[in-house]
């Protein structure tokens, strides 16, 4: 590892160690993981218990490829994003994902003062983070805390989110052709739904981790 890498880890650890102190602050079960396969083995750890484990389309989690070591496990894999699935079987899986026993997602952005910030095409990834599952665990990469405001977070998903999920969609979007956002009225549009968790739902067991490493967009 290089100089110039070492103190980039150096400052971003402190970035999301600082995430975590205030998640928790906020009621949120946080916790600092150094890199993926850290929160590789918490989780396949967290799912001993679980039967059901849905999958929310993040690519922070399909880059852990955890779903054969599940599989091996025995759980039941609900991942709407498998190929080859028709419409209706992709809306069957993604409404079983709102009561499976372990939900797995990233968050777009996290505010460093303990914020999950999140936009949606459909909704259902956000909606199972804060009400149904029996537990969620929130994989946050370190390039996605943001030094700023809840709008700080969301520019941030418009800029460097939404776009290059769009085009990894094959979405016919004004964003899949420029690279930015145009606050377009496409009838292909994934920002629709916007959520703010500001602190832990009451009836959900969340747990973020928060690991100083790039993941996902």
């Amino acid at each position: 590892m290089s100089n110039t890498e070492e103190l980039n880890n150096w400052a971003f650890a402190h970035k999301c160690q600082k995430a975590v102190e205030n998640l928790k602050k906020n009621g949120f079960d946080a916790l600092y993981c150094h890199n993926g396969e850290e929160v590789f083995h918490y989780i396949v750890n967290e799912a001993a218990q679980a039967q059901s484990v849905g999958f929310g389309g993040s690519l922070s989690i399909a880059d852990l490829k955890l779903s054969d070591k599940l599989k091996g496990m025995g759980k039941e894999i609900l991942n709407h994003g498998l190929p080859g699935l028709s419409p209706e079987e992709k809306l069957a899986i993604t409404r079983r994902q709102l009561t499976c026993d372990l939900f797995l997602t990233g968050s777009n952005a996290v505010t460093l003062s303990g914020v999950l910030v999140n936009i949606d095409g459909n909704g259902n990834r956000a909606a199972a983070m804060f009400f149904g599952p029996q537990k969620v665990i929130v994989v946050v990469g370190r390039n996605k805390l943001v030094d700023g405001s809840i709008e700080d977070a969301v520019q941030r998903i418009r800029t460097y989110a939404s776009p290059p999920n769009a085009k990894r969609l094959n979405l016919s979007t004004p964003c899949t052709t420029t690279g930015f956002c145009s606050d377009c009225n496409s009838p292909q549009r994934i920002c629709r739904v916007t959520t703010i968790i500001e602190k832990k739902p009451r009836n959900t067991d969340i747990r973020v981790l928060v690991v100083n490493e790039d993941m996902g967009l």
